[in-house]
C-alpha cells in the first residue's frame, strides 16, 4: 500500500514553487511526480518588496501576499495531483515550507518568519497540510535552519565514504555526512547576489550556466572585500538569509569600486559563491571524498567550474546518487512532513543548536480531518 506525501518547496532564489509526490512505502523513498510552478514577476517582486532587511512593511501587503502564495501552494498541489491522475484523498499530508520573508534567529527575540498560509492549502486541496517548520526548532534555542540535513542523512549517508552535501539555493548551505555527529550549515550567498546583478544588468533572472560570469575576470580586491565579513568567522552552528546578504550589503561593497565593468562584478561573485563553499568544505570536512551539489546552483556550470577547482575530491550533483537537483528540497519537506504526522523529531541539534530534537511544524487537518 502506497504512504503518499507532497512536498512545496519556494527559497531564497524566490523563483518558484517545487513540488513533489513522494511515496515512502516498504522504507524506500521514491518521487512519483514533480511539478515547478514559476511565481509570476510581479509576485516576486511583491516578496523581494516584503523581504528587504529595515524596511517598514504594512500588514496589509504581509497578509495579502500571505494568502495570495498560500493560494498559489494550494493551486500548485492540485496541478500536480492533476498531472500525476492521483485523487487528493490518497495523500496523506502536504509539507509546506513556504516562503521565507525574513529569517533573525539570533536576534534578542530570535524568530524566521515564512508566509503561504497553510490554511488556505488545506482548503483548497483538501488534504492535511503541515507548515511553518522553523519556529519550534527556535524554540528551544536552535537556528531554525538548516533543516534539510536531517533529511540528507536519511537519503545520501553512506558508512563507506564520508561525503558533503551543498544546496545552492539564493543562499548556500552544507550538510557534513561523516562518523560524527552531522554538521550543517549555511555557508552564506549562494545564487542571490548573482541573480541581482544579472536582473539588474541583463534583464534576465539568473545568469544561465553562469555564462556571463565565465565572460568576466573575477576582482581580487572586490572578492577580499566580500569575504571581509564576520559572518565567514562564526563557527557553526549558525545561519543566514537574503535579508543579510542583500543588495544593499552588494552595493555597500560595490561603493569601494566604482568602476569595474559588471561582467567582471558578476564573476567576482561566483567566484565568492565558490570560494565561501569550498572554505567552508575545507575547513570542516577536510577528509570528505566526494561533494553532492543539489538546488539551482548544480546548473551554474561556471560555478561547478570553480568549485571543482578549489575541491579536491570528486564534484558532482545528487542526481548521482539517484536524485535530481532539483527535487532534493521538496521531497524533503514531504519527509519532515512525514517525521511530523509520525510524531518523530525533524531537527538535528548538531546542526541548529538546538537544545533537543522537537517534532517540528504545525498541523492543519484536511476536510477529512487528519489522514
Amino acid at each position: 500500500m502506497s504512504e503518499l506525501y507532497i512536498g512545496l518547496m519556494s527559497g531564497t532564489s524566490v523563483d518558484g514553487i517545487d513540488a513533489g509526490l513522494v511515496d515512502f512505502s516498504n522504507g524506500k523513498i521514491q518521487l512519483v511526480a514533480f511539478h515547478y510552478q514559476p511565481f509570476p514577476p510581479e509576485l516576486r517582486q511583491k516578496i523581494h518588496k516584503l523581504s528587504q532587511a529595515n524596511q517598514p512593511v504594512l500588514l496589509t501587503d504581509y497578509g495579502s501576499l500571505d494568502s495570495q502564495i498560500g493560494r498559489l501552494f494550494g493551486e500548485t498541489v492540485l496541478t500536480l495531483l492533476s498531472n500525476a491522475q492521483i485523487p487528493a484523498s490518497a495523500i496523506k499530508a502536504v509539507g509546506s515550507h513556504g516562503q521565507t520573508v525574513y529569517h533573525a534567529p539570533e536576534t534578542a527575540n530570535g524568530f524566521s518568519l515564512q508566509i503561504g498560509d497553510p490554511n488556505r492549502i488545506a482548503e483548497i486541496t483538501g488534504i492535511t497540510t503541515v507548515a511553518d517548520f522553523r519556529r519550534r526548532d527556535i524554540a528551544v534555542g536552535g537556528q531554525g535552519a538548516p533543516l534539510v540535513p536531517a533529511f540528507h542523512q536519511a537519503v545520501f549517508s553512506d558508512a563507506a565514504q564520508a561525503r558533503v552535501i551543498v544546496n545552492i539555493g539564493g543562499i548556500a548551505n552544507i550538510t557534513v555526512l561523516n562518523d560524527k555527529p552531522v554538521i550543517g550549515f549555511d555557508t552564506g550567498p549562494g545564487n542571490g547576489l548573482m541573480d541581482w546583478w544579472c536582473q539588474k544588468h541583463c534583464n534576465q533572472p539568473y545568469d544561465r550556466n553562469g555564462d556571463w560570469a565565465a565572460k568576466g575576470k573575477a576582482h581580487l580586491a572586490l572578492l577580499a572585500a566580500l569575504s571581509d565579513d564576520d559572518y565567514f568567522r562564526l563557527a557553526p552552528p549558525k545561519s543566514t538569509g537574503k535579508e543579510y546578504f542583500s543588495p544593499a550589503w552588494l552595493q555597500q561593497k560595490l561603493s569601494l569600486f566604482p568602476d569595474l565593468e559588471p561582467e567582471d562584478i558578476q564573476a567576482t561573485l561566483c567566484q565568492f559563491s565558490a570560494d565561501t563553499i569550498a572554505d567552508a568544505i575545507n575547513q570542516y570536512a577536510p577528509r570528505t571524498l566526494q561533494t553532492l551539489i543539489c538546488g539551482g546552483g548544480a546548473h551554474n556550470g561556471q560555478l561547478m567550474k570553480l568549485l571543482r577547482k578549489s575541491l579536491d575530491m570528486s564534484v558532482t550533483s545528487t542526481a548521482e546518487r539517484g536524485i535530481d537537483p532539483d527535487h532534493v528540497e521538496a521531497i524533503a519537506f514531504a519527509w519532515l512532513a512525514r517525521q511530523t504526522l509520525n510524531n518523530l523529531p525533524g531537527n538535528l541539534c548538531s546542526v541548529t543548536g538546538a537544545a533537543t530534537p522537537v517534532v517540528l511544524g504545525g498541523i492543519y487537518p484536511g476536510k477529512n480531518g487528519l489522514s
